[in-house]
C-alpha cells in the first residue's frame, strides 16, 4: 500500500483544511464539496484525511461494517447480537466517474434469483464506504443515474437494491467529498445541495509558499515512508486534537444568539429550504469544538457562513458562487444583541484563541480569495482586412429568456443527458436483447418467454424455473441524451449595431443556458474581419462559453465561409474523441457573407458539407429590419437544416410548435 502524503505537510490551502477536519469532528456537518482549478492540491488532501481519522469499531465478518454496539436490524449479514467487535481504519473508498450502476450499489445474482429464490447479494462501494469517507473525484462529471443513487443514499442512510420483485436494503451513511474543476461543468443543484459545505481553492501566487510547495513535493516523491516520518509528530498531534474535539462536540452549546444569527443570515441570502440553517447550526458547533470551546462564538457563527452559503445562495446560473462579506457582517452585527451572540472575547484556554484554524505551517495564503481572473480586453486592434470597419468594444448581452427545444433528429447512443432521444441504460423499456457482455438490466417477461420451452427437456421438478445463461434477455431502454452543442457566432460589421448584438448575446446566452440544463457539452466559434476562432473548444463548462460571450467584441467584415469550416474541424476531432456524442450546429448570423473572391459561393459549399454528413443543424436568423433579404433562410437550406428568428427562438413565441433542427425526418 502506497504512503500518502501527510494531511499536515499540504501548504497553505486553509479553508480546504478546515473544512476536511471539521467533517471529521462532526461528520453530520454533511461532507465537503471542493472546487478549483487543477492542480492545487484538492484530492491530496482530501486521500490525507482518512489516515487522521480515528479507528472504526466493527462486527467481525460483516461486509457491511455495522457497529458492534448498536448493529443495524436490517443488515443483509445479519441479525449480529450486540457485543464487543473488532477495529479497523477508516475507509476512503474512491468512486470512479466511470463506475457502472452495479459497482456502486451492488450486484444481485439474477440466475440464483430466479430458479432459487435467493438474495445473493455482492456489495458494492457504497456498502465499503458505510461509516467512512467516499469521494468522488471530479464529481460534476458523474453520469447522472450515479447522482441519484448517491441522492438517495445520502438523504436515507441507506442503499436499496432492486431488482424484479428481488429487495435488498443496508445501512449507507458516509462522508461524502467531491472535487471538481468549475471549467469542466457545474454540479446539479441537487447534489449541490448534498454537500454541507464548499471550499474554492487556488493556487498562491506568493513565491516563497511555491517554493515550499514544490519542495515538498519533490521530497515525497523521493522517499515517501521518509516524508511522512517526518510529519508523524504533527499527524499524531491533529489526530489527538480531533479525538478530544469529537469528545467535547456533545458539550458545546449553542446559544439562542448565535441561533438568531444563523438564521437571520440564511434569510438575508435568501437561500432554498432548512438544510443551510442546519448545516450553519451544525458547523458552528464544530468550530467551538476545534478551538476547545463549549460557547459558540459570532466569529463560529461567520466562518461557518462563509463555508455552508457560497453554493446555496440564489444566483444566476451563470454568476460565480460566492458570498458577500460586507452584507455578512452587517447581518451578524445587527443581531448580535443577545449576551450570547458572540461579543465575548475568545476563550484564551483554547488551543487556537478562538476561530478555528487548522494547524500553521509558515505564512498562508488569504483562503477567502479564490483569485482574482485576468479582466478581458474589449478592444485590440482595429480591423484592416476589411471594409475599413474599426473593431467595437463589446456589448452587453440582454436579459436571457426560455427557448424552444431544439433537439438532433433520431436515436443516439451518447451520454446521459435530457435533450435528444437515445438508447440509455435508464428510461422506458421498448424491448429486449441478448446481451453484449455483462447483464446489466433483466427483461424479466423476454427471459421466462425464452426459458418456458426447454422446462421438460431441462428436467425440471420443483417450483423454481430452470434458466440457463443463453435465456437471458437485456431490456433495451429509451431516454434522453447529451449533445454537443457547437455555436457558430457571426462578430462582424454586419452584427455590430449596439442594440442589435445584445439582442444576439441574450439569445445565445439562453441557449447556453438551455444547454447546461439539458446536460450539453458546449463549444464557441466565432467570425469576423478574414479569420474564425474557436473561441472556447468544447467543453462541459457552460459558463466558461458564457464568459467568452461576454467580452466577445464585433467588427469587420464576414468571413461566414471561415467559420463554418472551422466548426467542421473542430466536430471533426471532437468525433474522434467521442464519437458516441451527436452534435448539433446553432448558427447565429443574418447570413451575410463578404470578403474574399466569391463570399456568397464559398459559404454554400463550406454548408453542403454539413448536409453531406447529416450534421443536425440551425440557423438562428439575426437579420432585422422592414427589409429582410432572407440570407439565413438560405443559409439554412445549403446546411441541410432550419432557420428560426430571434422571436422564434423563445418558447412562448405564437410562431409555432417546437421544430426539430432538420426538416427531414430520421
Amino acid at each position: 500500500m502506497s504512503t500518502p502524503f501527510p494531511f499536515t505537510a499540504v501548504v497553505g490551502q486553509d479553508d480546504l483544511r478546515l473544512a476536511l477536519l471539521l467533517n471529521a469532528v462532526s461528520p453530520a456537518v454533511g461532507g465537503v464539496l471542493v472546487r478549483g482549478e487543477k492542480g492545487t492540491a484538492k484530492s491530496t488532501a482530501v486521500r490525507a484525511l482518512s489516515a487522521l481519522l480515528p479507528e472504526v469499531a466493527v462486527v467481525p465478518g460483516c461486509r457491511f461494517s455495522c457497529d458492534p454496539a448498536r448493529p443495524d436490524p436490517e443488515c443483509p449479514d445479519g441479525p449480529h447480537e450486540p457485543g464487543d467487535g473488532s477495529t479497523r481504519p477508516s475507509r476512503m473508498v474512491e468512486l470512479p466517474v466511470g463506475a457502472s450502476e452495479d459497482r456502486l450499489v451492488g450486484a444481485l445474482d439474477i440466475e440464483r434469483a430466479l430458479a432459487e429464490g435467493v438474495k445473493a447479494f455482492e456489495p458494492g462501494l457504497l456498502a465499503d464506504a458505510h461509516r467512512g469517507i467516499l469521494y468522488v473525484d471530479e464529481v460534476n462529471l458523474l453520469h447522472d443515474h450515479l447522482v441519484d443513487l448517491l441522492l438517495d443514499a445520502a438523504a436515507m442512510g441507506a442503499s436499496y437494491v432492486e431488482r424484479e420483485g428481488v429487495s435488498v436494503r443496508h445501512a449507507s451513511k458516509f462522508l461524502l467529498v467531491g472535487t471538481m474543476n468549475p471549467e469542466e461543468g457545474e454540479l446539479r443543484p441537487q447534489l449541490l445541495d448534498r454537500f454541507g459545505l464548499t471550499v474554492e481553492v487556488a493556487a498562491s501566487r506568493e513565491p516563497d509558499q511555491r517554493v515550499e510547495v514544490v519542495r515538498r513535493r519533490l521530497a515525497y516523491d523521493d522517499d515517501p515512508a521518509g516524508f511522512a516520518a517526518r510529519w508523524a509528530d504533527e499527524e499524531a498531534a491533529v489526530r489527538q486534537r480531533i479525538v478530544a474535539a469529537r469528545k467535547l462536540l456533545p458539550s458545546v452549546r449553542l446559544g439562542d444568539g448565535a441561533l438568531r444569527q444563523i438564521a437571520a443570515t440564511c434569510a438575508a441570502f435568501e437561500v432554498d429550504g432548512m438544510r443551510a440553517d442546519i448545516v450553519m447550526a451544525r458547523t458552528a458547533t464544530a468550530l467551538a469544538a476545534w478551538a476547545g470551546r463549549t460557547e459558540v462564538l459570532a466569529e463560529d457563527v461567520r466562518q461557518a457562513a462563509l463555508l455552508a452559503l457560497p453554493h446555496r445562495r440564489r444566483r444566476n446560473p451563470f454568476d460565480a458562487p460566492g458570498l458577500d462579506e460586507d452584507k455578512l457582517d452587517e447581518t451578524l452585527a445587527e443581531f448580535s444583541g443577545s449576551e450570547d451572540s458572540g461579543d465575548d472575547e475568545p476563550d484564551p484556554d483554547g488551543p487556537d484563541g478562538g476561530g478555528g484554524q487548522p494547524p500553521s505551517d509558515g505564512p498562508q495564503e488569504d483562503g477567502g480569495s479564490s483569485g482574482a481572473q485576468p479582466e478581458a480586453g474589449e478592444g485590440g486592434e482595429p480591423q484592416t482586412s476589411g471594409a475599413g470597419a474599426g473593431e467595437q468594444a463589446a456589448a452587453r448581452a440582454s436579459e436571457p429568456f426560455r427557448t424552444k427545444v431544439l433537439s438532433v433528429p433520431g436515436l443516439g447512443d451518447g451520454a446521459a443527458g435530457r435533450r435528444s432521444r437515445a438508447r440509455t441504460e435508464h428510461g422506458r423499456t421498448t424491448g429486449a436483447r441478448r446481451p453484449r457482455g455483462a447483464l446489466t438490466k433483466l427483461h424479466l417477461a423476454a427471459t421466462v418467454q425464452a426459458a418456458a420451452p426447454h422446462q421438460r427437456a431441462r428436467g425440471r421438478s420443483g417450483r423454481g424455473l430452470v434458466v440457463r445463461r443463453d435465456d437471458l434477455r437485456q431490456a433495451t431502454r429509451e431516454g434522453r441524451e447529451g449533445n454537443l452543442v457547437l455555436f457558430v457566432v457571426d462578430a462582424s460589421g454586419s452584427m455590430a449595431a449596439r442594440q442589435r448584438m445584445s439582442a444576439v448575446k441574450g439569445a445565445v446566452l439562453s441557449l447556453l443556458l438551455d444547454a447546461y440544463q439539458r446536460r450539453d457539452k458546449v463549444g464557441l466559434v466565432t467570425f469576423r474581419g478574414s479569420a474564425a476562432e474557436v473561441a472556447l473548444p468544447p467543453t462541459s463548462s457552460v459558463d466558461a462559453a458564457a464568459a467568452r460571450l461576454e467580452t466577445l467584441p464585433t467588427g469587420g467584415r464576414t468571413p461566414l465561409a471561415a467559420g463554418l469550416l472551422r466548426a467542421h474541424e473542430v466536430l471533426r476531432v471532437e468525433r474522434l474523441r467521442d464519437p458516441a456524442r451527436r452534435a448539433l450546429v446553432v448558427v447565429v448570423t443574418d447570413g451575410r457573407a463578404t470578403g474574399g473572391p466569391e463570399p456568397v459561393a464559398l459559404a454554400g459549399r463550406a454548408a453542403r458539407l454539413f448536409a453531406a454528413q447529416g450534421l443536425a443543424s440551425v440557423v438562428v436568423d439575426c437579420e432585422s429590419g422592414p427589409v429582410r433579404l432572407g440570407l439565413a433562410g438560405q443559409l439554412a437550406g445549403e446546411l441541410g437544416g432550419t432557420a428560426v428568428t430571434l422571436e422564434e427562438l423563445r418558447a412562448d413565441s405564437i410562431a409555432g410548435l417546437v421544430k426539430d433542427v432538420q426538416r427531414r425526418a430520421a
